[in-house]
């Protein structure tokens, strides 16, 4: 097993994991109830397209994390997940980025595909929004070398995750064609 690069005191790792979690949720859903009105020389929907490749790629990561991880390549795995965190960060900035400069967009389908979109909209959206504190939490006692909470964590952590990635891609392949 890998050494510890953090040392555990669970009062102040609790207490940063909530507050970044509460911080990044407040801040998704005050933000989202605004549209800054700019003049831009871009298409703004280059965010959602953004959030999509990030997206995909925090799943192939994951998917990587999980091999190496029963390869027992723990070094590569702690690098991979650690990669996949960075790349989350870098989704919720383009995420907020894409919502605060395009505003809403309303799905135009009809009939089967619109139920589709709508399952996954809704599954995607309170499963993305909960999975925060169990990802810091998970990549938190991996880093302290408590590694019989880490799996038992992952067990939860890793399907949700995993799901709210594809989910995330799958919601703006559905949406793309509806950007203005």
């Amino acid at each position: 097993m890998l050494q510890p690069i953090l040392k555990k005191n669970d009062k102040k790792a609790k207490l940063f994991i909530y507050t970044v979690s509460f911080v990044v949720f407040a801040a998704v859903v005050f933000l989202s109830k605004y549209k800054l009105e700019l003049d831009l020389s871009f298409d703004v929907h280059v965010f959602a397209a953004a959030n999509a490749i990030i997206n995909s790629l925090v799943a192939v990561f994951l998917l990587a994390g999980l091999v190496t991880a029963k390869q027992k390549k723990y070094e590569l795995h702690r690098t991979i997940m650690l990669t996949a965190i960075i790349l989350s960060v870098l989704f919720l900035v383009s995420y907020i980025a894409h919502h605060l400069l395009a505003g809403e967009t309303k799905f135009g389908g009809t009939g089967t595909i619109k139920t589709f979109y709508y399952f996954i909209l809704i599954t995607h959206i309170p499963l993305a929004a909960i999975i925060l504190p169990f990802i810091l939490f998970t990549a938190y006692r991996g880093l302290t070398g408590e590694y019989d909470k880490h799996k038992k964590l992952v067990r939860i952590t890793w399907p949700v995750w995993f799901y709210v990635a594809v989910s995330g891609v799958v919601v703006y392949l559905m949406i793309n064609p509806y950007y203005q």
